[in-house]
């Protein structure tokens, strides 16, 4: 019965062996062939003699033979070295070389007794186990630490409370894209607290019926006036929601549907204003319209059909007194628009009396695209008071008869940001069309693109420009609004400041006042030998006063994957590209922006943490490619790809240039990020010594995967983020702009978690936090409508309390 039990468990061994031998094989073969493209391509020598290692250990494994174990053991020693010599003790690095090959190690090590030879060898069954137990043991090991965040900097001593700081609640609205005009995000409410917020429950929840899907991303922050919420969707339509009930006060439907911007559709912010009973008087007056005087409280917003509309904030009704009875165009002196080529996307911002209203223009279609002009209209009648038209310098009036505003100019499609007390508006600018070539510019774009562009609210005249980035063919235009603050200067004085975060992962701290850096920027020498016709600055301005947000200069070690293989393939990948660091000329060849077009900082800006000086700002970290297609291959490109966009990704004609363009995400064949983890983080900078305070990896991979496939596991490797952060006095930042679904309270002074909840779809947008003026809640409202990377859509605004 021994006999025939010992010849059953041979035989067993011999099956498991022979699978497992074939799939080692197999493994060691693609290594191996991959290592002779990697070595072609003056890459690592690593690959192809261990990857024949491993190839003849797996045929003899498949025989049966225990030279298989010992050629495999070595092969794995040799990949141990290897590892900790290129990536150190970095966890997921580490795990990308090394998970797999262990977890095919513990199986040879236990199939090893059974293998032909093994028993002339003495101790060959413990130390088989002793091994195996080992592999075992860094597996779990390695299991735990994979559902650990990555820290690169962990926080110190707790931050002391900001000099002149004082704490308490200031009771006002949420007026603003960043609640007040300096949009610094920040709510002054202690209710919510680190030692209470587990007691966070869904208050409301209500829903709009504007699904985001095709081109449609909900990306809405809603206003609180009063004890009133308002909020827009993707298609511009706006809800007036009760604040304690979330039940619907009114509607309005502009009737913006998809065909206006086929490709675009969001609706970031509104604009709010309580016209001066002055001013209501003299508009009544003037137009004789006793809807004018209803108007008093007024809500705006920009549509995808080119209105602003302004709305009696107490019954949703247009404005009377306002344009054309509510409505003014903003197509009128844009000349032609084809639809989707402009979408005002950010919303209006009040400064002052004045509303200043920019647009997104489609990313590198043509030179001849609609203008970036901003314009200012009166907040009480509509009419223009002002342009700002970079083709015409020092002109602020709309254009003659016949006439229109410059064609292709920068555009502002973040949010601007006031300074009432300097009467400034401070717009980020983009670059003219097309983003990725600019041979044809003028000097006068050249001048202002991808700039910090300070402008007087009431005359629109010119005061001061800062440029981030020169020359730029690298679509590195400023996604995010300004932010005005009072920093911490060195002798104890406050600095008014505004900070401005940038694609590039700099970001600039000037003197509001002048423009003047009063963190440290530098020029710094960059590659120049771009396509003929093309003319590259051969500076460009580094913010090295402030920590630089972002993956530093790449290489092929720092490509990653989930396998030894598809890190492979990321390695090659990375050396077929052309990559000179950080401005790599665009080429014909292609080549790697870094960072990438998508950005490392977006639209969803910072929150300052007034109670601590901390700079609260979340990034992402992804790799692009990008090609520049000679024009008579453009037609035949696109054809052959089936994909064309507004987007990072896919290919676009820049008519009127040399060249079209192709752009990609580098990713490896598991559709994962080809670059070493974190994909996303979340970083504190102290003001007070403008450095990183804490960093740490943001969100989880619970709902994406590879191939597509979500995980379902909550492992935070950090994902890419899209939204922005809200700092509260209690000591607490709210997010919803991770890729898996959830709101999260952090804890600001030590970066901690401390509490989320699951939302039912993702969501990208900033956060409203607000007190209730009738029952004195503090809230917590968030807006899903499903992020950028994840399938699933919804229409929720969901609102949080404590309980009564």
């Amino acid at each position: 019965m021994s006999d025939h039990r010992a010849s059953v468990a041979s035989r067993a061994t011999r099956v498991c062996a022979a699978v497992l031998g074939a799939i080692t094989a197999v493994i060691g073969l693609y290594l191996a062939y991959g290592g002779v493209q990697l070595l072609q391509l003056g890459g690592s020598w690593y690959y192809l003699p261990v990857g024949i290692l491993i190839a003849v250990s797996g045929v003899l494994l498949a025989l049966g033979h225990v030279r298989g174990a010992w050629l495999y053991g070595l092969s794995f020693v040799i990949t141990v070295i290897w590892a900790l010599f290129e990536a150190g003790l970095a966890f997921w690095p580490l795990a990308a070389r090394l998970g797999l090959l262990a977890f095919i190690g513990l199986f040879v090590a236990l199939l090893t007794p059974g293998l032909r030879g093994a028993a002339s060898y003495r101790h060959v069954r413990q130390a088989s186990r002793g091994v195996a137990g080992v592999l075992a043991l860094g597996l779990l090991g390695a299991l735990l630490a994979a559902f650990q965040p990555i820290w690169t900097v962990k926080p110190g001593a707790a931050p002391e409370l900001a000099q002149g700081y004082q704490p308490g609640d200031d009771g006002a609205d949420w007026t603003n894209y960043g609640r007040t005009p300096d949009g610094t995000q920040f709510a002054p409410l202690d209710q919510i607290t680190p030692d209470n917020v587990s007691k966070l429950q869904v208050a409301w929840t209500f829903r709009t019926g504007d699904f985001a899907y095709g081109g449609a991303e909900n990306q809405n922050t809603p206003l609180q006036i009063g004890n009133v919420v308002y909020a827009c969707t993707p298609t511009n339509q706006v809800f007036a929601l009760d604040a304690d009930s979330g039940k619907q006060i009114w509607t309005f439907d502009p009737k913006a549907n998809a065909g206006y911007s086929p490709s675009w559709q969001r609706c970031r912010s509104l604009a709010y204003y309580e016209v001066p009973q002055s001013k209501a008087t003299q508009s009544t007056a003037a137009s004789d319209s006793p809807a004018t005087a209803a108007c008093q409280r007024r809500i705006y917003l920009t549509t995808a059909h080119l209105r602003l509309i302004a709305l009696d904030a107490a019954n949703g009704q247009p404005c009377e007194g306002f344009g054309d009875g509510g409505f003014v165009s903003l197509a009128e002196d844009m000349g032609e628009i084809i639809p989707g080529f402009y979408n005002p996307t950010a919303g209006p911002v009040l400064a002052g009396d004045r509303l200043i209203v920019g647009g997104w223009v489609m990313d590198n279609q043509s030179v001849d695209e609609p203008s970036g002009a901003v314009r200012a209209f009166d907040a009480v009648t509509g009419q223009l008071a002002w342009a700002w038209d970079v083709g015409r310098p020092g002109v602020t009036t709309a254009p003659g008869p016949g006439e229109h505003y410059t064609r292709g100019t920068p555009n502002t499609w973040a949010v601007p940001t006031y300074d009432a007390e300097l009467g400034l508006v401070y717009l980020p600018t983009g670059n003219g069309t097309p983003d990725m070539y600019g041979g044809h510019r003028t000097p006068e774009t050249d001048r202002v693109s991808s700039s910090i562009v300070a402008l007087d609210a009431r005359t629109g005249a010119e005061r001061w420009v800062f440029q981030t980035t020169r020359h730029d063919v690298w679509d590195y235009d400023l996604p995010s609004k300004p932010v005005l603050y009072d920093v911490p200067g060195g002798n104890g004085e406050r600095i008014p400041a505004l900070i401005q975060t940038t694609k590039r992962g700099e970001i600039f701290l000037l003197d509001r006042r002048s423009g003047k850096p009063i963190a440290e920027v530098v020029e710094k020498d960059v590659p120049t030998d771009g396509v003929p016709g093309e003319r590259l600055s051969p500076t460009q301005p580094y913010s090295v006063g402030m920590p630089q947000i972002r993956q530093g200069r790449l290489t092929e070690a720092g490509m990653w994957g989930i396998t030894p293989m598809d890190q492979l393939a990321c390695r090659i990948a990375f050396r077929q590209l052309e990559y000179k660091g950080d401005f790599t000329p665009p080429s014909t060849r292609w080549y790697l922006p870094h960072p990438s077009p998508f950005g490392t900082m977006n639209w969803g800006g910072i929150s300052i943490d007034k109670a601590h000086d901390y700079l609260i700002v979340n990034d992402m970290r992804i790799m692009m490619k990008a090609r520049l297609i000679p024009r008579d291959e453009v037609s035949k490109a696109t054809a052959q790809s089936g994909k064309a966009g507004p987007g990072v990704g896919g290919i676009v004609p820049m008519e009127g240039t040399p060249y079209g363009l192709s752009r990609a995400m580098v990713t490896s064949p598991l559709g994962v990020p080809c670059t070493d983890p974190p994909f996303g983080m979340m970083t504190a900078i102290d003001l007070k010594t403008r450095q990183i305070a804490w960093q740490r990896s943001m969100g989880t991979a619970e709902q994406l995967g590879p191939l597509g496939i979500k995980t379902g596991l909550p492992i935070p490797i950090g994902m890419p983020t899209l939204g922005g952060p809200v700092a509260t006095a209690s000591g607490l930042i709210f997010f919803t702009g991770t890729a898996d679904y959830y709101l999260r309270a952090i804890d600001v002074k030590t970066g901690q978690e401390v509490w989320k909840s699951p939302l039912p779809v993702g969501a990208q947008s900033t956060p409203l936090v607000f007190k209730s003026p009738e029952s004195g809640k503090q809230y917590v409202v968030v807006t899903a409508g499903g992020g950028r990377t994840a399938p699933d859509r919804g229409d929720y605004i969901i609102a949080y309390a404590l309980p009564d």
